[in-house]
């Protein structure tokens, strides 16, 4: 519980910092356990996965129910299916650390925040990856310790969140026999947390990264329900509404304006009038646009992508979406599927993008993620090296109504322009729209259901940030801890084995 409350909503950040104890310390006391202990310890890691991801993500079963056509009682079960299968991560974690225990004597807690690391690096990558509500998301709103993530990314600011949990299970724990050992962990636990705020503190005080060329970008929030958004008897009233707050911005002397994802309500470049009346509305208004839309090779290729229109009403750049939503806007296994003929049947799988393309905004450069992009944080940091001096973020959250999701989606897209030390540009359907500073800072942030123009100022940036130099680094020799701990009860028998079978 701990866990979900410090994640939107509530986001109590502080609770994030001591969430994972009373796990680490149920651990400590099992593996003190004489052998064997059966299935407990995978099963404490279980049952805090499945507390923590059903008060977080729950709201899965409602997209599925309400826009996927199944009946309750089936997106119920899908949505808990996810939900078992994300609790198994925090199961390996609790596994690895009373193996780690078990061997070492409780000392070996002080490696629990690199088996946390190890195991949500393992969830972010493993079958594409599910990256959502990691523990170094609850400090999104704690600007001073928010800024580790540009040496380590968020897995590295998970790390970090949970240091002081393993710091109390150590104290909580210690041998009279062993304590200043204990005590020596603790302190080196505790320490790090507040050398990271403390430096994070200066680096924000330091307002380095906020000197480049400043932009005025208009973020236009068309707050369409998800209901009409396809429907033809809604088309011109959709577009003529994106296009008059693209007027209202044009005259506030603005530099760019951003629509959210598939924000035209007809494929673009398809549809022969829309698209002329799409290009005429922005030549007038004089200020380059950038818009999602589906685009259409042929029946069987078809991209969510993002494109950029310039003053003169003409199509400069696009992107197409690499990362897709699995059930979203792609059916994984499709044939093993056959118990959700309803979400299957009237679906059809989107292609996914092939290269990161970064779209040209007179001589700077702007990268965009669609949507559900923006919680991988290996496409931000790749397109900053490939030149991105902006990071943008188009995306429709209409489907998760007026649960956490929205609120955890803006939260975690936050932390990629701390990685990589750029300005966020954020333009949602439904909210929440914003603009992010390089520190994480929110400039200028839109409610949820409300139409609307908010208009922030950003800037171009240069420069790469420590973790867009060395990446994931950290998490992947995390992964190789964790698997090396979970493998040493493997190795220790099989070396038995052949010491008994050489005599």
């Amino acid at each position: 519980m701990l866990l979900a409350l410090s994640m939107p909503k509530p986001a109590l950040a502080p609770l994030g910092w001591v969430a994972l104890g009373p796990l680490c310390l149920a651990v400590a006391r099992t593996a003190s356990r004489p052998a064997p202990r059966g299935p407990r310890p995978f099963l404490l890691g279980l049952v805090t996965g499945l507390v923590a991801f059903a008060a977080t993500i729950s709201w899965t079963s409602d997209v599925l129910a309400i826009f996927g056509g199944l009946n309750a009682v089936l997106a119920w079960g899908l949505a808990a299916l996810l939900i078992a299968y994300l609790a198994v991560y925090p199961a390996i974690f609790s596994l690895a650390l009373t193996t780690a225990v078990a061997r070492a004597g409780t000392a070996a807690l002080a490696v629990a925040p690199l088996l946390w690391v190890g195991t949500e690096g393992l969830r972010g990558t493993l079958f594409t990856g599910f990256p959502w509500v990691l523990l170094g998301y609850s400090q999104s709103d704690t600007v001073a310790p928010l800024q580790v993530a540009s040496l380590v990314g968020i897995y590295g600011l998970s790390g970090l969140v949970a240091c002081p949990s393993a710091a109390l299970a150590l104290l909580a724990t210690r041998d009279r026999r062993r304590s200043r050992p204990h005590l020596v962990a603790a302190a080196l636990l505790l320490a790090l947390p507040a050398a990271g705020a403390a430096w994070g503190a200066w680096r924000v005080g330091q307002q380095a990264l906020v000197q480049g060329p400043a932009i005025r970008v208009a973020l236009v929030q068309g707050n369409i329900p998800q209901g009409q958004k396809w429907d033809p008897a809604y088309r011109d009233r959709i577009l003529d509404r994106y296009l008059s707050l693209t007027q209202e911005a044009s005259q506030q002397r603005v530099d760019l304006v951003v629509w959210p994802e598939s924000s035209t309500p007809f494929v673009f470049g398809r549809d022969g009038l829309q698209t002329e009346v799409m290009r005429a509305a922005v030549r007038r208004a004089r200020v380059p646009v950038v818009f999602g839309s589906d685009e259409v090779v042929d029946e069987r290729e078809f991209y969510n992508a993002a494109l950029v229109m310039d003053e003169r009403g003409e199509i400069i750049g696009s992107y197409r979406k690499m990362q897709l939503v699995p059930f979203g806007e792609y059916i994984p296994v499709r044939w093993l599927l056959f118990f959700a003929q309803p979400l299957v049947e009237g679906f059809s799988d989107f292609s996914a993008g092939e290269s990161l393309t970064l779209l040209p905004v007179g001589a700077h450069r702007l990268s965009v993620a669609v949507c559900y992009e923006a919680v991988f944080p290996w496409l931000s940091r790749r397109a900053v090296g490939q030149g991105s001096q902006m990071l943008a973020t188009i995306t429709n959250d209409a489907w998760y109504g007026m649960s956490a999701a929205p609120y955890q989606h803006f939260q975690q897209a936050r932390v990629r322009a701390v990685e990589t030390g750029r300005y966020l540009v954020r333009a949602a359907n439904t909210g929440i729209s914003g603009v992010v500073d390089p520190y994480g800072r929110i400039v200028v942030q839109s409610p949820l259901f409300q139409t609307g123009l908010w208009i922030g100022e950003a800037r171009w940036l240069d420069g790469h940030t420590v973790y867009v130099r060395l990446g994931d680094s950290l998490m992947w020799t995390c992964m190789l801890v964790t698997g090396a701990v979970l493998l040493l009860p493997l190795w220790e028998r099989a070396r038995r084995h052949g010491r008994s079978g050489h005599v």
